[in-house]
């Protein structure tokens, strides 16, 4: 029991150390490397970054043959430390769970790793480090398949003049009778605006009057669904609905957000847009003096087709 104990609180190196197999694999390691990060699921955590350590054992393969001193034939620290840093690149993430599975799961993609030990840590929520620690192994990881390339959508913009339009029902049909999937976007709805003291609150206040907005719309017609996750867009555009962007989640949980405020959302089309690779994007009855890589175009309210 007291070995048990001891091993729980040790290092990951001498977790996997003490399960010898008849063959031991060899090791690296990877130890304190410690990053600053906005993570975590509480909503003081957001806005701020803090300290999270990570420490990584990997166990591989021997090589076969002689290594004649050549680099390209182990797995080198920097595989490590370059799947830690693309774990948390990607998006802002609440658990620290989430970031040893990716860790993990990007290290394993490795030919020559077995086995792999993560150990990640809070090191600013308290008097100690909070951490969780995983063990995944290479024969149960899921198996990796080829990347799904989905069609590239088209964003489109809609004013809230253009959303009461009476073409509006005639753009819908249109636009889901076409085989190229379609992301609608939209800005903040025209009522009364809340307003408080702090600009992080006044900021979620009005991504989430957006995404009412987004729901009012899609309760307009069946054909329209909500989506506020990557997940979901792609899910919606496979089964060839058409997509309504609620956009709180995305933004607020982004690495890198939009810098614009909500009464310019015509920008958060555009940001969207470029993550997702979008064919172009189609502003209706919204004037944008804003540069784009991907191409735009603009609808009068009085356009037939959309």
């Amino acid at each position: 029991m007291l070995d048990e104990i001891k091993l729980a609180f040790a290092h990951p190196i001498e977790r996997s150390m003490s399960d010898q197999k008849p063959n031991p694999f060899d090791r690296i390691s990877v130890r304190d490397y410690t990053v600053s990060v906005e993570i975590g699921a509480f909503q003081h955590e957001r806005g701020v970054e803090q300290r999270v350590r990570f420490n990584v054992v990997v166990e591989v393969n021997p090589p076969q043959g002689a290594l004649e001193d050549d680099v390209d034939r182990i797995l080198s620290y920097d595989t490590v430390t370059d799947a830690i840093d693309a774990a948390l690149e990607h998006e802002r993430l609440n658990l620290l769970e989430t970031v040893a599975e990716r860790v993990a799961s990007r290290i394993l993609e490795e030919p020559i790793a077995a086995r792999v030990f993560v150990r990640v840590e809070k090191l600013d929520r308290g008097p100690g480090a909070l951490g969780v620690e995983i063990v995944r192994d290479a024969l149960c990881a899921d198996p990796k398949t080829e990347p799904h390339h989905a069609a590239q959508p088209r964003v489109i913009f809609l004013s809230n003049i253009a959303i009461k339009s009476e073409n509006m029902a005639q753009w819908l049909d249109e636009l889901a009778n076409q085989k190229e999937p379609v992301v609608l976007t939209l800005g903040m709805p025209e009522v009364p605006r809340l307003t408080v003291a702090s600009a992080i609150a006044q900021r979620t206040v009005d991504l989430l009057s957006i995404d009412q907005n987004a729901w009012a719309l899609a309760a307009i017609d069946g054909r329209c669904r909500v989506v506020s996750t990557k997940t979901e867009l792609d899910w919606s555009m496979k089964h060839g609905l058409i997509s309504i962007w609620a956009p709180s989640k995305m933004i607020l949980d982004a690495v890198i957000p939009p810098l614009a405020d909500a009464e310019k959302a015509h920008e958060y089309s555009i940001w969207l847009a470029q993550m997702i690779k979008a064919r172009a994007i189609t502003f209706v009855d919204c004037a944008v003096s804003c540069v784009s890589e991907i191409p735009m175009s603009h609808v009068d309210l009085g356009a037939e087709h959309i």
